[in-house]
């Protein structure tokens, strides 16, 4: 039987790669504990703690959120989904792939993040969100090319301490063509 909520717990219920979690906890445990500590999923990272390296990044509702300062409380009712939830089964995601094929890491304690950061950049730029390096904002100018100083930009919120950056950019960028091949394959 589960503890009874105390004034500063709940019992809640999380959405994580599509899977409901049911358990008790105090209202100040971060998003990146719960999901190490309480539900065993340690691919999200522990890096700085304070939403400075991107380690910890996750996919909420599709956006990007460092999970080290998202209250899990906060997440409830919201899809969050983790590296693990980001392959298809064995198959891997082609940013996965990506980042396999072009050796995007090093260490591979930020690739997670890495990750989750890439897929946030590719959706975000499909839906023409400017960067603070695009120079066309207009939103009739649909989205900027994806250049290697838009993927910089894009992805400066997660740091590699290996120093993997050329391989994360190309990686994001050979993510970012096959994206546009199957896109183009479903119109023809």
């Amino acid at each position: 039987m589960a503890p009874a909520p105390s004034p500063t717990s709940s019992v809640m219920t999380l959405t994580i790669n599509g899977e409901k979690y049911t358990l008790p906890l105090d209202h100040r445990t971060t998003l990146l504990d719960a999901l190490r500590d309480h539900l065993d999923l340690t691919g999200t990272k522990k890096g700085c703690d304070q939403g400075q390296c991107g380690a910890c990044t996750v996919l909420l509702d599709g956006r990007r959120a460092v999970s080290c300062l998202q209250l899990a409380v906060a997440a409830e009712g919201r899809e969050v989904t983790t590296i693990e939830g980001v392959a298809d089964g064995d198959r891997l995601h082609p940013v996965q792939q990506a980042f396999l094929d072009l050796d995007g890491y090093q260490c591979g304690y930020c690739t997670p993040g890495q990750i989750c950061s890439a897929l946030a950049v590719l959706e975000e730029h499909a839906e023409g969100w400017p960067s603070a390096v695009t120079t066309d904002v207009r939103p009739e100018a649909g989205p900027a090319p994806l250049t290697p100083e838009e993927i910089r930009e894009r992805m400066s919120g997660n740091l590699c301490r290996c120093g993997a950056y050329v391989s994360i950019v190309q990686a994001v960028a050979r993510a970012a063509e096959a994206r546009a091949d199957s896109t183009e394959e479903v119109v023809a």
